[in-house]
């Protein structure tokens, strides 16, 4: 099996998930307890909580909240909203946000949509026309997940606070951390991060607040997290997140260039009478979107599935819908959108694995492009 659907979720780092194990095993204690094992177990979670902030945000200036999961992040802060104001986000933002929107647009709030342009960034001139001096919210996805289009959130962000400097303003940062190089500047007040996006496991997220932004709970309870997210730590997810996102930014650099260049041998070496590139050449390497024109890209995933190469077809959070939202607010239209796949590369992919999945790509899809004619 060749896995190339790391956009969706990554393999569990072994060597972190090794290191974490005691936490299920002999430290399996509740951080709340008030016993000493307990509070061993606290002072664990905090190490964590205080390494993981450190590789994103400057000391002093923020805090980080887990959760359970980057859509139970992203819900937070949008359910944090007052119920008064507007609040924007854009055409490309994950569906944890997006439909997050749509219920607080259900209910009688003001949402406005900025566009995309064709790579899947925001359209910079409309996002910052439909904001204005009651703008209480503004979400901009840090690196598309299904284009990998990368935002200039610093910029985006120091933009929004000068038209309406008491707004909010977050980014879904999942396929970002990790990935691509950034540190938090003083004007993005939330900023959602994941652990089984970069070598975690699944079942805890974060979400980093800048002291002093507004934020309310989603999850009432004992008071855990500040008061912010209730519920028992998963102290075995958390170290294990805190050990993956180590070795992940240890390497950040390296890993950068070398899926790089596995996303420039796919690029080149997929055959052009069929595939059209979707994602530009600035997108982030991880993620790489294409059309294979006048093929059906569900039926073309499963016939590669079958030939033992596992790719997507866009947001696995959105698989139940035949066109992609993302990809038609681009501009592409419904019979090119039909015809998307999403391939999306870890580190550990080698050059010889990946010069085979094209193969198989390439010769799945003529036999397919064959059976139409």
């Amino acid at each position: 099996m060749i896995y190339l659907d790391n956009a969706a979720t990554t393999a569990p780092d072994a060597d972190a998930v090794q290191a974490a194990a005691k936490y299920l095993q002999s430290d399996f204690f509740n951080p709340s307890a008030l016993y000493k094992e307990g509070f061993e177990v606290h002072k664990e979670v905090e190490g964590a909580r205080r390494r993981i902030l450190s590789y994103v945000a400057p000391v002093g200036g923020y805090e980080l909240i887990f959760t359970g999961s980057g859509s139970e992040a992203d819900n937070q802060v949008l359910f944090s909203c007052p119920n008064h104001g507007n609040i924007v986000i854009t055409g490309g933002e994950h569906a944890a946000v997006y439909n997050a929107a749509k219920e607080l647009a259900r209910r009688g709030m003001d949402v406005r949509i900025a566009g995309l342009n064709a790579d899947g960034s925001v359209n910079e001139q409309e996002l910052f026309g439909l904001v204005d001096k009651n703008t209480v919210l503004v979400s901009v996805i840090h690196v598309n997940n299904e284009t990998g289009a990368i935002n200039d959130i610093a910029s985006l962000a120091s933009h929004v606070k000068e038209i309406a400097p008491a707004s909010v303003f977050h980014s879904d940062g999942v396929q970002a951390f990790g990935k691509i190089p950034f540190t938090l500047s003083g004007k993005i007040d939330l900023y959602t991060i994941s652990a089984h996006k970069i070598g975690g496991v699944r079942g805890v997220a974060a979400l980093i607040r800048r002291k002093g932004a507004r934020l309310h709970p989603l999850i009432f309870g004992g008071g855990q997290e500040n008061g912010l997210r209730s519920g028992t730590e998963n102290t075995f997810a958390i170290k294990q997140f805190e050990f993956a996102a180590e070795h992940k930014i240890a390497s950040l650099s390296k890993d950068f260039a070398r899926v790089k260049e596995l996303n420039l041998l796919v690029r080149g070496e997929l055959d052009p009478e069929i595939f059209e590139i979707l994602s530009s050449s600035s997108a982030s390497p991880y993620i790489l979107s294409v059309a294979a024109k006048g093929l059906r890209g569900e039926v073309l995933l499963h016939m590669l599935n079958d030939a033992g190469v596992l790719v997507g077809t866009g947001s696995a959070c959105s698989s139940k819908n035949r066109y992609s939202r993302v990809i038609l607010a681009c501009g592409v239209g419904e019979s090119r959108a039909d015809g998307v796949l999403r391939i999306s590369f870890s580190a550990n992919n080698t050059e010889s694995e990946v010069r085979e999945a094209v193969s198989i790509i390439n010769k799945n899809a003529r036999a397919l492009a064959g059976r139409m004619r």
